[in-house]
């Protein structure tokens, strides 16, 4: 059961030393929550965290989510998982099993406190779209055996033991389907187009475009995000989701190249690589159930957003951490 003895809310953060993580971390702790922070530090790193360390109300643990977990809190945050498809594809195998088992043991734990669940899912459960932009009744268009599939099933896996956790069990769930994030502390060598771009023109290097760079892409800034995936974890008891979090903003990828480039102020060339297999043509949400159901949109527009993505990965440089 979850705990009733202590006012202040002890919350659960799985991947908390990730982008995503440190960052929903920090967002907590600001709300004067106590916070959990579980990584076992696969893409994780200590720089995400280090400035959390002096709060007494923060604590890390390392730890694997495909295992067994057994601690005393009030919410899970469920955010383990490589996300970038250069470390997920790494191990495919594992990455598949962080998302079926460790959703398995997330929702074990929360059945065990009875409290409640947050699963990040992802646009990715959308595959290649044949409907845009992507509503959340969508079902999707998703390759079962290509080398994406590993995240993709994995992660719509995850979706399904959720809702059946909550038919069978009648466990509170929330379930956000998070589309393209940026900011500061992405990891410099996941191999996302944002982080791409940027590393490649601060090093003065070609900024490489996979196909024509028209594919095309919403990018949404970690603040909003952050604040979404709040906002969807304190709504009403009966609103589960699944519900996308993303800026329906479109650009192309050329479009977004040529943005870094001229804010870095770089006249680095563009360069075409042959597009990855099974890689989506478009990408975009409709935000509709999100304004309407939490008053949420996002905020911080690509421009700015990028500003600020730019001067920590120059700063990284500068430290020689990347």
């Amino acid at each position: 059961m979850a705990r009733t003895y202590d006012r202040r809310k002890r919350v659960l953060v799985t991947g908390g030393a990730g982008f995503l993580g440190s960052h929903l971390c920090d967002n907590l702790l600001q709300r004067g929550y106590e916070v959990l922070c579980l990584d076992n530090m696969y893409t994780g790193t200590k720089r995400n965290i280090d400035h959390l360390h002096a709060n007494p109300r923060f604590e890390f643990m390392r730890h694997d989510v495909c295992f067994p977990l057994y601690v005393e809190v009030d919410e899970i945050y469920n955010l383990a998982c490589p996300a970038s498809p250069v470390h997920y594809q790494h191990d495919p195998v594992q990455t598949t099993k962080t998302c079926v088992h460790g959703a398995i043991n997330m929702l074990g734990l929360a059945k065990r406190l009875r409290c409640r669940i947050l699963q990040a899912s992802t646009s990715e459960v959308y595959g290649d779209p044949s409907v845009h932009p992507q509503t959340e009744d969508y079902w999707g268009h998703v390759n079962p055996i290509g080398i994406r599939s590993c995240y993709d099933e994995g992660k719509r896996c995850a979706e399904t033991l959720f809702f059946d956790y909550h038919r069978q069990h009648h466990l509170e769930i929330k379930v956000a389907r998070i589309f393209n994030t940026y900011g500061p502390r992405m990891h410099p060598a996941d191999g996302r187009v944002v982080s791409n771009f940027i590393v490649q023109a601060l090093k003065g290097e070609p900024i490489t475009l996979y196909g024509d760079g028209g594919q095309t892409r919403s990018f949404c800034y970690v603040s909003d995000l952050v604040d979404g995936l709040v906002r969807l974890m304190e709504s009403p008891d009966g609103l589960t989701g699944p519900i996308n979090i993303g800026n329906p903003n479109e650009f192309s990828i050329r479009e977004l190249a040529m943005e870094v480039r001229r804010q870095i102020g770089a006249s680095v060339e563009l360069v075409t690589q042959p597009l990855p297999a099974d890689d989506p043509k478009q990408r975009q949400p409709d935000i509709t159930l999100a304004r309407t159901k939490l008053g949420w949109e996002p905020k911080v527009q690509l421009r700015e957003g990028l500003a600020e993505t730019i001067a920590y990965f120059r700063e990284l440089l500068e430290q020689g951490a990347a």
